[in-house]
C-alpha cells in the first residue's frame, strides 16, 4: 500500500466512530510527511487536455484551485441577466473519494459581476466527459468570453466514501444544539 493510500484509509478511520483513531493519532503517524516539498508523495490525476490553451497549473505554491480556461472557436456573449455553459476541453481522471469543486474566480466575480452558477459545482470522480462551467452574468451589460479567458477555478477536494455513510431516515431529528433550527442569518453579522 503506497502512503497516499494509507493517508486515505487512515482519514476514513478518523471519522468511523467505530475506530479508535483521532486527528491527533493521524498527525502523530504522519507528521514526518512534507506536503509542500516535491516529493513521491503527490496523488496523481490524470487529464486530457483537447483544447489550445496552456495545461492547468497552480499559480502559486499557496493556490487552492487551478484555473479553468474557456475552450472556443468563437466568443460567447452572456446578456445581462443570462446563463452560459462554457466548455474548457479538459478531461479528468477524479482519484476515487475526491471531486473537483468548481468555484468562481474572484476578480471576474468583483470586476464584472459573473460568476459560477452552481457554486461550488461538483464534478464526481466517475464522470469522464468534458468539464464544462456554468456562468451567469449579475450586471447589466453583456459580457464577452473568448478562447482562453480564465473563467473558473477548480479545487480538487476529497469527500467520504459513500461506503462508510449510512444514510438513515427517521421520524424525527435532534433539535438540542445550540442553534437548533436557527438558520438564514439567525446568528447575526457581529
Amino acid at each position: 500500500m503506497s502512503l497516499i493510500e494509507k493517508m486515505k484509509a487512515k482519514v476514513l478511520d478518523i471519522i468511523n466512530p467505530e475506530i479508535e483513531y483521532t486527528q491527533e493519532d493521524f498527525n502523530k503517524e504522519f507528521s514526518s510527511v512534507s506536503t509542500t516539498s516535491n516529493s513521491n508523495y503527490k496523488l496523481d490525476v490524470r487529464f486530457l487536455n483537447t483544447s489550445s490553451n496552456p495545461n492547468p497549473e497552480y499559480a502559486t505554491a499557496g493556490s487552492s484551485g487551478f484555473d479553468l480556461r474557456a475552450s472556443l472557436d468563437l466568443p460567447i456573449l452572456i446578456g445581462a441577466g443570462e446563463v452560459a455553459i462554457v466548455p474548457t476541453g479538459l478531461y479528468f481522471e477524479i482519484p476515487e473519494n475526491f471531486e473537483i469543486q468548481v468555484r468562481p474566480r474572484s476578480g471576474l466575480a468583483a470586476k464584472n459581476s459573473v460568476t459560477v452558477l452552481n457554486t461550488p459545482g461538483t464534478i464526481d470522480a466517475d464522470y469522464r466527459g468534458e468539464i464544462k462551467v456554468i456562468l451567469i452574468n449579475h450586471s447589466k451589460t453583456t459580457f464577452k468570453i473568448e478562447n482562453g479567458d480564465r473563467i473558473a477555478q477548480a479545487v480538487l477536494a476529497s469527500v467520504i466514501n459513500k461506503n462508510i455513510v449510512n444514510l438513515n431516515e427517521v421520524k424525527t431529528i435532534s433539535s438540542d444544539t445550540e442553534r437548533g433550527a436557527g438558520g438564514f442569518g439567525s446568528t447575526g453579522t457581529k
